[in-house]
């Protein structure tokens, strides 16, 4: 085997054994993606299915939010389409209506969604009151005063 033979099998064992092993931590990582979608992609798009964990991100529906104890019925909008989400827990003190929201859970036959975790997401205005207050003591802050 001449020396270029010896130099190319070695890149190619190399290039097998990186394939390889980014195989291995995909399959070992299948079950901890999560995907994320909105009321759109579950119900026209289909891109999810019964049982599988995903994402769903949207503003809650204004007037949906029905409380029964822990358990906390509420709508995930898109502005285009609707999924019920149901969710047994205590919610983020930035959960209200007309607020984004990203709950994680799974999709039920019946196509309600089952959250196991709700996340309020605030608008991309917000600014953090420490860094606000170095912004204005800079005096570079051109927020609300």
């Amino acid at each position: 085997m001449t020396r270029k033979q010896k130099r190319l099998a070695g890149i190619g064992s190399i290039a097998v054994v990186l394939a390889l092993a980014v195989g291995l931590v995909l399959v070992a990582l299948r079950d901890e993606i999560v995907f994320f979608y909105s009321p759109t992609d579950i119900i026209v798009e289909a891109k999810t299915g019964t049982g599988q964990r995903f994402r769903l991100g949207g503003l809650v529906k204004p007037g949906s939010i029905v409380k029964d104890g822990t358990t906390v019925r509420f709508v995930v909008t898109d502005t285009d389409h609707d999924l019920p989400v149901t969710y047994v827990g205590i919610l983020p003190d930035l959960f209200r209506e007309g607020q984004g929201v990203v709950a994680e859970g799974r999709l039920g036959a019946d196509n309600q969604f089952a959250a196991d975790t709700v996340l309020a997401k605030h608008d991309e205005t917000y600014m953090p009151k420490e860094v606000a207050d170095t912004l204005k003591d800079k005096g570079v802050w051109k927020g609300e005063q």
